[in-house]
């Protein structure tokens, strides 16, 4: 069924449903403004929070009273708002908290063009325009603020997409596989009531599982152990999207429920090997997997558990050559992924309650917070680099899963440290990805002689560097010492009698340290002049230009007599 057949059917609906304008619904002949749809929208979306509605909906293009289907001129994307902004754009800046309204146009049945915007219901505190909320009272849009029970409603909403009852799904819409594999899971999660959940019919066991509510099947269940072709029910996409980069070559599949099934399906096609480690004067490799297994399927469940569904927007994972990238709608619901690395703390609520509850049952996530602390800690087991949430939104979170070695040293120090925290593997990954970490940070490494150097110029410790075998490496690092740059530059004056500084520079250069920039090693080598200067050693006359540096006549003559 296409677009336009979808949203035709749906108003359709709403049109024999309602017969009229409701507090979440609205139709329009033509756009008048952009301050009255900034209101409208600010309304609907109130008003559905109110009705129970996961939605609000503003047509464009039916007449009034009749509902009768014309047409609109109206073209959003055409149509500018205050300031000569573009309308959409300047709308989203307006409407408090951000959500994710949708502006499409679609032919109805007849031919004629209709523009409609989906409006998400107001969750835990009114959607406003300009600051100011709205509501729709009779056929007029005012001042919500006049309403305090209203507005006492909204902010004690607590609305679960993920609970919410399904009208007509039966039984005979649940995939019998997808329940014998969440069957699996709940013993696996409660082995103390295997024996007896056997004896349970899948009525008994759905309703036990918590993947209904009182018998009655939600979004929950059609999520999980529910048949493909019955996931229209759910109004919402409800797909994982496989991506794969592969040699220069872009292939994938789509993956729709049950997703207890099609997560362990969308795991068979991800490309997954043992590759070898080589610890410094050793012969013996630690051969580690590219990706752990039970992470992929953290990734992919943490994805189904946490997305917000009202934004009806597919999940997508991703494979390329170096990383596994999964990609949801929504935000960090409580906190940061920072805040739950060491397994510490437990999130205080979640977006999605039912759904949440139902997939620890059936032991597809953990609940305490263990899921991102899990992930980090077996990354660190396999010597491999911190997953992370680069891209990460207001809009969506992006979980990154590196497959590959980015820094030898990073792979070699945890393999050959064994009392490396967790804490301390990630923040000396954040080094390694070229990343800034806060002073206290630095400090803390420094204390466990694990770097050196000065931020932002900090570097493995010598330590470190004699464990991975990066000698060299952490000789370019720190520089050679002051006394032997002095050495240095006191063997060409006895050469040569006189020095520029330009000639000073290109012999110390490459002897101070390869962390710093250009204009650091100008200053370092500025102040190690006028401290030998100062001490005694040299000399310093001007030439035109140039700045000529010599030995002192004692210095010199002392020399002579070694």
């Amino acid at each position: 069924m296409s677009k336009d057949e979808r949203y035709s059917e749906l108003l359709d609906k709403q049109i024999e449903q309602y017969r009229k304008e409701t507090r979440c619904l609205e139709f329009k002949s033509n756009y008048q403004d952009a301050e009255k749809l900034g209101q409208y929208i600010s309304a609907l979306s109130n008003g559905a929070c109110l009705d129970g509605e996961d939605f609000g909906y503003l047509y464009f293009g039916i007449e009034d009273g009749i509902l009768d289907v014309k047409g609109t001129t109206f073209d959003p994307s055409d149509t500018c708002a205050k300031g000569n902004q573009a309308l959409e754009l300047w709308l989203r800046l307006q409407v408090n908290p951000r959500i994710s309204f949708k502006i499409e146009e679609f032919q109805y049945h007849s031919g004629k063009r209709v523009v409609r915007i989906q409006i998400p219901a107001a969750k835990q505190e009114p959607t406003t325009f300009n600051w100011k909320a709205y509501i729709r009272v009779d056929s007029h849009v005012t001042s919500l603020e006049r309403y305090t029970d209203w507005m006492r409603t909204i902010y004690n909403s607590e609305f679960d997409w993920s609970a919410q009852a399904i009208e007509n799904a039966t039984m005979d819409d649940l995939d019998h596989d997808a329940i014998m594999k969440a069957r699996e899971g709940y013993k696996q999660r409660y082995p103390q009531f295997a024996e007896e959940s056997d004896k349970w019919s899948d009525e008994t066991f759905l309703d036990k599982a918590c993947l209904t509510i009182d018998g009655m099947i939600t979004r929950t269940t059609i999520l999980l152990v529910g048949k493909q072709e019955k996931a229209h029910k759910l109004n919402h996409i409800a797909q994982i999207v496989w991506k794969c980069y592969q040699d220069g070559e872009i292939f994938g599949d789509i993956y729709g429920t049950p997703f207890i099934l099609s997560t362990t399906n969308l795991l068979g096609r991800i490309r997954n090997y043992r590759f070898k480690i080589y610890p410094p004067d050793s012969l013996i490799p630690a051969e580690v997997w590219k990706y752990d297994t039970r992470s992929i399927l953290e990734g992919m469940h943490n994805s189904i558990a946490h997305q917000d569904y009202t934004r009806n927007e597919r999940i997508i994972v991703t494979e390329t050559k170096d990383k596994l990238t999964f990609q949801n709608g929504g935000n960090f619901f409580v906190g940061e992924y920072e805040d739950y690395i060491e397994g510490n703390k437990t999130p205080s609520r979640y977006r999605n309650p039912a759904l949440v509850k139902a997939m620890v049952n059936i032991k597809m996530i953990d609940t305490q917070g263990y899921g991102i602390h899990g992930l980090f800690a077996r990354q660190k087991e396999r010597f491999l680099p911190m997953p992370d949430y680069e891209g990460t939104t207001d809009s969506q979170v992006v979980l990154n899963m590196p497959g590959v070695v980015i820094d030898e040293k990073y792979s070699l120090l945890l393999l050959s440290n064994s009392d490396i925290t967790l804490t301390e593997a990630y923040l000396l990954d954040q080094l390694q990805k070229g990343h800034t970490i806060n002073d206290n940070a630095i400090e803390h490494l420094r204390r466990k002689h694990l770097v050196e150097g000065r931020k932002p110029n900090v570097y493995p410790s010598k330590p470190v560097a004699l464990q991975t075998g990066e000698k060299i490496e952490y000789s370019q690092h720190k520089g050679l010492e002051e006394i032997t740059c002095k050495q240095m530059l006191i063997e060409a004056l006895k050469e040569h009698g006189t020095l520029t500084r330009k000639e000073i520079d290109k012999l110390l250069w490459n002897a101070l340290s390869d962390q710093l920039n250009e204009n650091q090693k100008k200053v370092k080598i500025r102040n190690l002049l006028w401290k030998w200067q100062k001490k005694g050693y040299l000399s310093n006359t001007r030439n035109g230009s140039d700045s000529i540096w010599t030995l002192l006549d004692e210095i010199r003559r002392d020399l002579d007599e070694i």
